[in-house]
Parts: structure tokens; C-alpha cells; sequence
């Protein structure tokens, strides 16, 4: 089963190689991570994906919370939490095929941040299965280049 472990850590050095060779050593892969400072300049979101059944996910997590660095461990799995993604896609653009691509960007909401003599760099954001319909629609072109972020994920906030 696939799982969205979010962690908060202490901002400091060797903390995220602590964190994800603990689930490595395990025989985990992690699918996709991303690490940034929060709110709070001292600490920092570790939002990784990985595929674990549920006894060997438990076990993960309370190896993490055995450490240290990390303060607070969140799985946002069955939360229905808002996840997303950034990708840079670099797509061939001949000068005659440039409005194509350009108006597929607008639809998905996507921006123009480079153009080149032969190419148009475009940046989206947004949920796994949107950026792989971009991707698909960008293929027809030819993609030169592609750039993924990890997923980030944060809770939703709870109902009143």
C-alpha cells in the first residue's frame, strides 16, 4: 500500500539522512520526497511516499519516532489530504506549433517560464494525474525535458 508519512524534523544537518536511510535499511522505497523548512525556521516538513503493507509502515514509523531530530510523524494516507506536485516540462516548439502548446498550458493552468528558438519550457502544478495528462498531451510535441518535484502534502482542515 502505497503511504504519505509527513515529518516534522529539527532544520539542522544530517537530520534528512538520518530519516531516510532508517526506512532504506528496511528495504523501502521511498517513491518520491521532498524537504522544506516550515513556519518555523528551526524545523522542517519531511513529506515522503512509500509502498509498505501496514505491520511494516507501523514499524517505520515508530523506528522515526525513536529519533531524536524528528518531533511529530503524520500519515496523510487515508486523510484525503491535499497533495501536489511541480513539474517543468521542456517541449519542442517550432514557431508554427507554438499556439498548440501554448493554449494546452492555458487549459491546464500551466505557465510559460522559458522560451527558446526550438522550445518552450512550461511549469504546472497540481495532482499526479494531472501532470501526467499534460505529459501525454506535451509527448504528441515532443518533450525534450522533464523536472518533478517530490509531492507535498498537507491535512485538510477539519470540518466544523
Amino acid at each position: 500500500m502505497r503511504h504519505v508519512l509527513s515529518a516534522l524534523v529539527e532544520n539542522k544537518p544530517g537530520v534528512l539522512s538520518r530519516v531516510t536511510g532508517l526506512i532504506s535499511r528496511r528495504g523501502f522505497n521511498i517513491e518520491s520526497l521532498s524537504v522544506g523548512t516550515t513556519e518555523d525556521p528551526s524545523m522542517s516538513r519531511v513529506t515522503a511516499i512509500v509502498q509498505a503493507d501496514g505491520v511494516a509502515y507501523e514499524q517505520i514509523t515508530k523506528q522515526l519516532h525513536k529519533l531524536i531530530d524528528v518531533h511529530k510523524i503524520t500519515d496523510l494516507t487515508d486523510e484525503g489530504a491535499i497533495e501536489r506536485e511541480l513539474a517543468l516540462f521542456k517541449v519542442a516548439a517550432e514557431p508554427e506549433r507554438r499556439s498548440e502548446i501554448i493554449e494546452i498550458a492555458n487549459i491546464f493552468r500551466a505557465k510559460i517560464v522559458d522560451v527558446g528558438r526550438s522550445s518552450l519550457t512550461i511549469e504546472a502544478t497540481g495532482d499526479e494525474a494531472k501532470l501526467a495528462g499534460l505529459e501525454d498531451l506535451f509527448r504528441a510535441y515532443g518533450i525534450r525535458e522533464i523536472v518533478r518535484t517530490g509531492k507535498i502534502a498537507m491535512s485538510r482542515n477539519a470540518k466544523d
